[in-house]
């Protein structure tokens, strides 16, 4: 999502492409580590069928919403950054739009992993019904199919009239109250509130649950440990999916910030380097999870721990092979 400092105003016709090489750089290296890690995140679930949890497959979700950031939606940010592609409209504008789309499927994916936690602490004995493989497949076409409409509601006729210069900048081009009242408001900031009071709850109601099964000292037999130890993986792993929440939060509601400003405000000033640092922020979050993972979640840490040294073995077999064989030939 790219803006310039005049939104009402036309770029010079003198522009120089890319004001700050920095910004592509960053913009770069953050669609490499989202790719490639958000890549490790799949092959881990695939690989390993402890993974292969419910939970997890919203977060495989995610995880291919921001390998199509990194893979599309940074590139396509780079190009309409320089105003291309210039005098077509509609590739325009779904070169814009596609970042809202994969932006729109993690919001849905976040809300479902919420959702799904929801379900299995506050509704224990249905959770086997509700939370079956085929039902979250289910939950996640429909995550995808609606974000991919809300996504092209620019296509469909909500964006400016273009000016003559035919630059494809995002402020030239998507009308602000659709970034703001229905893309922010109510795709984005509806969904987040939901998830924080859904986490709040968790968090609430485990922290009591085990307080009051600690406290009952006397006659507590193997069933009270075993549920206080439940109750405890649930909140870890309930601390773990709100840290994915919370930095997706702060990465993007910077830039919906400054959408705002730039809609009661249009001709204010809003210096280019705070623009730039929004957006590069923005898609940092979709580098950040794979990390997060490592970092919080054992299985997955260990799944990745696994993969590389495979990968290592591998690789060691290989160029040992490939030396002996090397060396037989010189010798003969």
């Amino acid at each position: 999502m790219h803006f310039i400092t005049t939104p009402t105003s036309p770029p010079p016709e003198n522009l120089v492409i890319s004001s700050n090489v920095t910004y592509m750089a960053a913009e770069l290296v953050i669609a490499f580590f989202s790719t490639t890690g958000n890549l490790l995140v799949c092959v881990a679930v695939g690989l390993n069928r402890k993974l292969r949890t419910v939970t997890n497959y919203f977060l495989v979700s995610l995880a291919i919403a921001d390998i199509c950031v990194g893979a599309i939606a940074i590139p396509c940010a780079i190009l309409t950054d320089i105003g291309m592609p210039r005098h077509n409209l509609y590739l325009c504008l779904l070169m814009l739009s596609v970042l809202i789309m994969f932006t729109q499927s993690s919001i849905f994916s976040l809300l479902a992993v919420a959702v799904e936690r929801y379900v299995a602490i506050f509704m224990p004995f249905r959770y086997q019904v509700l939370m079956t493989p085929r039902n979250a497949v289910l939950v996640i076409l429909a995550t995808w199919i609606l974000a991919f409409l809300i996504g092209l509601v620019p296509l469909m006729g909500w964006h400016k009239t273009p000016l003559d210069t035919g630059y494809c900048f995002f402020v030239l081009v998507v009308d602000m109250t659709y970034m703001v009242y229905f893309n922010f408001f109510a795709c984005v900031l509806t969904p987040l509130v939901i998830m924080f009071l859904i986490y709040a709850q968790i968090f609430v109601t485990v922290k009591q649950q085990v307080r009051r099964i600690t406290s009952e000292q006397s006659g507590r037999g193997d069933g009270q440990i075993r549920t206080a130890a439940s109750m405890r993986r649930e909140m870890k792993t309930a601390t773990s999916l709100f840290l994915v929440l919370f930095l997706f939060t702060v990465c993007w509601i910077p830039l919906h910030i400054i959408n705002c400003f730039l809609l009661l405000c249009p001709r204010c000033y809003v210096p280019l380097e705070l623009l730039l640092t929004a957006i590069i922020l923005s898609h940092a979050n979709s580098a950040v999870n794979p990390f997060l993972y490592a970092y919080t979640m054992t299985a997955f840490r260990d799944t990745f721990k696994e993969n590389n040294s495979k990968l290592y073995q591998n690789d060691t077999k290989s160029i040992n092979t490939y030396l002996k064989n090397l060396i037989t030939k010189i010798c003969n």
